[in-house]
């Protein structure tokens, strides 16, 4: 079944859509993690709160297929970081998404986060020799952690570079969580609720059914924002996709692990409804760039009956955006305009990041105190010129032969309704995607994922 385990086994909670004219202090767009608790935030702050997400369900989108890993070790980012930036802003990335833990522990639900190890795992030299180099920046940023042979996982590893007092979450019933204790705090949310057009100089917004916001400040948590030429964010940004399986398992895991050899594996169990189940994932590529992204399944599907003797019963892909510097755009677009404020960019670490982003948002609307050093961390306009310009010719690059290319292979297949680039029709998804900037598009022609806000024309 091609639908996201959190998806299938949870009822994610759908809304009204907006169905009158409105105004408000802030307005989100977006009904995701980020969205629903910066929502959260500003209601308990006693902010004017209109959240509108396109799905008919909220969490439906990269939330509700993302693998629900509340971590702070990202991979093997703090030894890029240290040498990408300081040791000082590494450690403040690392302090900020572990603090994200804590309070996420506090705030949530048992029954929606569990407490396990993060681990890091190789099985070939160059791996291990990667893990040392993370391991060693770990101490320098006086991360607590430790190195181990000792795993779950039921094939051998070379070494496992431990980060404990980590969590997990299912996204679809946190989701639901911060929804209800958003409503009961007086923000409205909506779904259902495409937003087509926006004025950013007279700041209002309409929808598709030609509805309108009128707000004093506007918050972008849609993944790929919509303004992203403001600043010029859409060629600061690359788009990947990756893919999951999920199968019954008999007991649970104590860790949640991931590789860091090539091809990557993300690891982890879970128990929904007294049920354990096992979600495995990696494969990644650009998004867009394969039409026939069967293989990736097919490769993730064989390990899953080869290392653990599971049959997958669901299976769904997930995509992500990355900044040029590995961290996420927070804060406002640009000097420019500084009554509207983005979110996106979490490199697959949308979780933990999600809780931070809420609070540096909730922080620049409301004025209260933020983590030192976390505003211009996480701003949109700190990426320094050499790596924007580096990721502007990479991305750019692809984008412009993508669209030349796509006019003289795809004449016939339908174009985005972004920036006008041919999609691609993916068998295994069942969905048109675009190769430019990530767009997809249900085989009805309905949008799945942004930036682009109107539907295909199919003839």
């Amino acid at each position: 079944m091609t639908q996201s385990l959190w998806l299938a086994t949870s009822d994610s909670i759908s809304l009204t859509s907006l169905n009158a004219s409105t105004t408000c202090d802030v307005c989100i767009i977006g009904g995701g993690l980020t969205g629903l608790y910066t929502a959260y935030t500003l209601a308990k702050s006693g902010v004017d709160v209109v959240l509108l997400e396109a799905n008919t369900h909220l969490g439906h989108g990269t939330t509700g297929h993302s693998t629900g890993k509340l971590t702070a070790q990202h991979s093997l980012v703090y030894s890029e970081l240290i040498e990408k930036l300081s040791v000082e802003e590494a450690r403040l990335y690392y302090q900020l998404n572990q603090l994200a833990i804590e309070k996420a522990m506090q705030l949530l639900p048992k029954n929606s986060v569990q407490q396990v190890d993060s681990l890091l795992y190789c099985q070939t030299k160059t791996g291990y020799a990667q893990l040392l180099k993370e391991w060693n920046a770990y101490k320098v940023l006086n991360i607590k952690a430790k190195i181990t042979s000792e795993t779950e996982l039921p094939f051998p590893i070379t070494k496992a570079l431990s980060m404990s007092q980590q969590a997990q979450i299912n996204p679809v019933e946190v989701c639901n969580f911060l929804a209800k204790e958003a409503l009961s705090m007086g923000a409205k949310l909506y779904t259902n609720t495409r937003v087509q057009q926006l004025n950013i100089s007279q700041n209002n917004l309409h929808t598709e059914n030609n509805m309108s916001v009128q707000y004093n400040k506007l918050i972008l948590c849609s993944h790929y924002p919509i303004e992203a030429f403001k600043g010029l964010h859409l060629f600061k940004l690359s788009n990947s996709r990756s893919y999951m399986v999920a199968s019954k398992i008999n007991e649970t895991m104590q860790g949640q692990y991931l590789c860091v050899d090539f091809p990557s594996r993300s690891i982890r169990t879970t128990t929904i409804n007294n049920e354990h189940y096992l979600v495995l994932g990696g494969a990644n590529h650009i998004a867009g760039e394969k039409a026939n992204t069967e293989p990736y399944y097919e490769a993730i599907e064989g390990e899953m009956r080869a290392h653990f003797e599971q049959e997958p019963i669901y299976r769904w892909s997930a995509q992500d955006i990355e900044t040029p510097d590995m961290i996420p755009y927070v804060g406002r677009i640009s000097k420019s305009q500084p009554n509207v404020l983005i979110a996106t960019g979490y490199r697959k670490w949308g979780i933990s990041n999600s809780f931070v982003a809420g609070d540096i948002l909730s922080s620049l609307i409301t004025g209260s105190r933020s983590e030192d050093g976390a505003i211009p961390l996480y701003s949109p306009a700190r990426t320094k010129f050499g790596a924007q310009f580096m990721q502007m010719l990479k991305v750019g690059g692809f984008v412009a032969k993508e669209f030349i290319s796509g006019y003289l292979r795809h004449a016939n297949t339908p174009t985005c309704t972004h920036l006008g680039c041919k999609t691609k029709w993916n068998e295994a998804d069942e969905t048109w995607d675009c190769p430019c900037h990530g767009s997809r598009f249900n085989a009805k022609g309905e949008v799945l994922e942004g930036p682009a806000v109107q539907p295909l024309k199919l003839e």
